[in-house]
């Protein structure tokens, strides 16, 4: 069986009737060549087929047009909307993303980095990195290559990263409950080593004490992402204390579950206004990394910072990282907007 002959460089070289170096300055976009002379090499590479070896051309001082992603939890659905949204819109424009799984050690995101940057890309996105970011931007600015970084905490100080502002979201979500007439008001999810729940947690507490409401410790509960779990914790919740008229949930997992705790004793969620409280009824409240098509259809206040729509403004920052290699590291905030489902 005859095998194909793979097209070289020669090969396009020949049939434009130019040298390989003016092939190779076509291919990388630098030089002065006439569009004339552009445009029969472009042909040639699409009548022969030539497939550019993206390495090669890196190490000639071009555009590879592949950007690296690092991922610390692609089961995240969070990271995974974000992911979308960042592939969405750089494919858009011409690149690929070379996605890897980063994992939770420190030593795991440096030998993802360094794979990365020996396959010539032409910048690194790392989302959800706990540890190294110091060690990571040395390595990527010893290479030349932008770094920048997707977080849902404001951990990085020095890095160039993206983040929604969770302290906003929280303090939207708490005084909105507030306006709506609750004055006792709990919260329901999360684990204490999460900086995400930390900031969000802040954020409620300073609204509470800003409008003079009770705090109290008791009716911050910490809660497994699981459905079943908080059904059972707002049930255990509201036994302990019936007087809670509202409830803000960590995320859109728990605030189901809680939906379908209220349901089970009789208290399923209103409208959110403090009327609900003389029908034995909680509000609820809960914060969304979805669109908001992609809501549940239940009477709950979201506080909602998409995640595939930071993915697009990701795509936006590495593009200028790259096209204008002096422009500074910076932190980028998404703020949080407000959704009631009726």
């Amino acid at each position: 069986m005859a095998v194909a002959k793979k097209i070289t460089i020669n090969d396009v070289a020949l049939a434009a009737g130019v040298s390989v170096s003016t092939v190779s300055l076509v291919l990388s976009g630098k030089g002065r060549i006439s569009s004339a002379t552009g445009q029969r090499v472009n042909d040639a590479v699409e009548q022969l087929g030539f497939v550019r070896n993206r390495q090669a051309a890196a190490l000639r001082g071009g555009q590879s047009g592949v950007i690296g992603l690092i991922v610390r939890d692609l089961t995240s659905p969070f990271y995974a909307e974000l992911t979308v949204g960042l592939t969405e819109a750089l494919e858009a424009q011409g690149r690929m993303v070379f996605l890897l799984h980063g994992g939770r050690e420190a030593d795991q995101l440096l030998q993802r980095l360094d794979m990365l940057l020996t396959q010539g890309v032409d910048g690194v996105i790392v989302a959800g990195a706990s540890g190294a970011s110091n060690e990571l931007c040395e390595r990527a600015a010893e290479k030349g290559v932008p770094l920048v970084f997707a977080s849902r905490a404001s951990y990085l100080d020095e890095a160039d990263t993206l983040r929604p502002d969770n302290m906003q979201a929280a303090q939207m979500l708490t005084e909105h409950l507030i306006r709506r007439g609750h004055q006792r008001i709990a919260w329901l999810g999360g684990q204490s080593s999460s900086l995400t729940r930390a900031e969000r947690v802040g954020g409620y507490c300073s609204t509470l004490i800003k409008y003079g409401l009770p705090f109290h410790s008791e009716w911050v509960v910490e809660c497994g992402s699981s459905q079943k779990q908080a059904a059972e914790a707002i049930g255990t919740l509201l036994r302990a204390s019936p007087t809670i008229s509202a409830v803000i949930c960590y995320n859109d997992v728990i605030a189901m579950g809680a939906w379908f705790g209220l349901i089970r004793a009789g208290r399923q969620s209103g409208d959110g206004g403090v009327e609900t409280f003389f029908g034995h009824q909680v509000a609820l409240g809960a914060f969304a990394d979805v669109s908001e098509n992609a809501l549940d259809d239940l009477p709950i206040v979201w506080a909602t910072t998409p995640a595939r729509e930071m993915g697009y403004t990701l795509a936006d920052r590495m593009m200028q990282r790259i096209e204008k290699s002096d422009v500074p590291a910076g932190h980028q905030i998404v703020s949080a907007r407000l959704v009631t489902v009726k």
